[in-house]
């Protein structure tokens, strides 16, 4: 028989799919078991469809399971209790005849938090949330499936703060991304910065624009390298381009005005830009151009995450093109792997729930 963190960790690489694609709701999968085995799994595509319960639900249907009793669903977020554009996920379940929900953290919206397990439990179903069970959380454990139901715990907590922020702040989740020199600059003496970072890191990092709502950088960096801003690893047709412009002049012809692909939107003050997104339902927004778009973002308090690209080149008062690629030394040795540093910082004492 499968330990229960596997099913879970199933329905989070579910749930991962509908990154970028299911605002202004949060992305998040399901998985029906029972005898020890997947009977059933669906996930949240976008707002309007089936939630992850009823699509694993259906599915279970459509594989051919005549009755769903004694089997159990693991949801990695409370299931809704009350409808909205489409059924309570509750009543889905209840009605489906499921014995047992697993989830995996609780819902942030203090309105709604707990209310699932209430009405549940009136049904006769069990109902387990692993972030409150101090089992699975306890500190001094080792045994091995608990420490796995806490990274379950931890994976679906770092999935749903965007969605946290956005329903306690009405703004969206703001990360954004600086690619520096070990000298510590971000683009040449004229103003390049086209590549500081290497092909692999900037692979790496470019995925993030598939799971992510919105893309913003400042108008300098488009009238400078005028980018595409798109995701080109796993197209992203959901993904919205954002340009902060004081000024409002920007050239025509770029890329994000032409290409005939996604929309693009244009404010003259970023904070406005977040506001306007947040009112239109945005859960993250992925900033990737501009110190000075940057440090404003971060005066103004609105940056959740930080991530920092440092690549192994002094670029001094060389182009870029000219500054050499260094190897990392590790005890008179050269690293073979060596390559950018890409490290991730957040605010310490930010959470999804509480």
């Amino acid at each position: 028989m499968n330990e229960e963190s596997e099913f879970m960790y199933r329905a989070l690489k579910l749930a991962a799919r509908g990154l970028g694609h299911t605002r202004p709701n949060p992305a998040v999968g399901a998985v029906i078991a029972k005898g020890g085995k997947i009977i059933g799994e669906g996930w949240h595509k976008k707002a309007g469809t089936d939630h992850a319960e009823v699509a694993a639900i259906k599915n279970a249907a459509g594989r051919g399971a005549r009755s769903l009793k004694g089997a159990t669903i693991y949801v990695t977020l409370e299931p809704c209790s009350k409808p909205g554009r489409v059924g309570a996920c509750t009543d889905a379940i209840i009605a489906a005849g499921i014995s047992r929900v697993v989830f995996a953290v609780p819902d942030p919206n203090p309105k709604n938090r707990g209310k699932a397990k209430r009405v549940l439990a009136k049904q006769g179903i069990m109902c387990e949330c692993w972030s409150t069970d101090r089992t699975v959380m306890k500190r001094g454990s080792c045994d091995e499936e608990m420490l796995r139901r806490r990274d379950c715990v931890d994976v679906a907590t770092k999935m749903m703060l965007p969605f946290a922020k956005h329903v306690k702040t009405g703004l969206p989740y703001v990360t954004v991304k600086l690619a520096m020199s070990l000298d510590g600059r971000i683009c040449d003496f004229r103003g390049d910065s086209k590549w500081i970072s290497s092909a692999y890191s900037r692979r790496a990092v470019g995925a993030h624009r598939a799971e992510v709502d919105a893309i913003m950088v400042g108008g300098e960096t488009v009238r400078r390298d005028n980018p595409s801003l798109l995701s080109h690893q796993i197209p992203n047709r959901d993904l919205v381009r954002v340009i902060v412009s004081r000024s409002g002049k920007l050239p025509k012809d770029a890329q994000v005005f032409t290409d005939g692909k996604n929309e693009t939107l244009v404010f003259a003050d970023a904070k406005e830009a977040l506001e306007e997104l947040g009112r239109r339902g945005f859960l993250h927004v992925y900033c990737e151009g501009g110190l000075k778009l940057a440090v404003s973002l971060a005066e103004a308090g609105l940056v959740d995450e930080w991530i920092a690209v440092t690549a192994p080149i002094i670029i001094g008062t060389r182009p870029i093109s000219q500054s050499v690629r260094m190897k990392l030394v590790r005890g008179g040795l050269l690293d073979p792997r060596a390559g950018d540093s890409i490290d991730h910082y957040g605010i310490s004492n930010q959470t999804a729930f509480g």
